[in-house]
């Protein structure tokens, strides 16, 4: 382009295409470091209080299903950025498991354990089984599926907010993170990849 020419429209959402498809794996990244400071506190106060476990098992299986998803549709942002979410989520479920003295606390870990491999193992049988794309889309609908109830789940704490006119327990830069991941992977799913697993949750 010469100089002091406008940059022409096409030019521009190209270059803002170009800019969420790089950042939306970090963003990713980003939203699955978010519970560290808490595991570094229950490691230092060996306790996990109230926290429950349910956040490190569903981070565990749900990226899980997009590394597999990632795989099958040759998508590597997908797989790199949801295979750091295994690694986290196993890393956040192995501490909790370990300070966790709570009454009934080895059943519910134990129960966790079973559904996160359960989850793992059936979509594995599903890439070896399966058609490669007939896997692939029944898997991305899965993932669709936990993305919604993932999201979802922090609505839960909407009544303490009311009733406390407190937003302390939804943290700002972890709803700003995910705000700006789905904002991402949504521009980058819907006009990149054109993938309607990708765009939607």
């Amino acid at each position: 382009a010469k100089a002091g020419t406008t940059p022409q429209p096409a030019t521009m959402m190209q270059s803002l295409l170009t800019l969420c498809g790089t950042l939306a794996p970090y963003c990713g990244v980003l939203c699955f470091l978010a519970p560290m400071p808490t595991i570094l506190e229950v490691a230092r106060d060996k306790s996990t209080g109230a926290l429950p476990l349910l956040p490190y098992s569903s981070m565990i299986s749900n990226s899980f299903v997009w590394v597999m998803y990632g795989l099958l549709k040759n998508l590597p942002s997908v797989y790199m950025s949801n295979a750091v979410g295994v690694t986290l989520g196993t890393y956040y479920f192995r501490t909790y498991t370990k300070y966790c003295t709570t009454i009934g606390a080895g059943k519910q870990i134990r129960t966790h354990f079973r559904g996160a491999a359960c989850i793992i193992v059936f979509n594995m049988c599903l890439a070896q089984i399966l058609e490669k794309d007939m896997a692939a889309d029944i898997i991305g609908k899965e993932g669709v599926f936990y993305c919604i109830v993932l999201f979802a789940s922090p609505l839960v704490a909407l009544k303490h907010v009311l009733e406390t006119k407190s937003a302390a327990s939804i943290p700002l830069p972890f709803t700003l993170a995910c705000f700006v991941n789905c904002l991402c992977w949504s521009v980058t799913g819907w006009f990149t990849m054109k993938d309607f697993n990708i765009y939607f949750p």
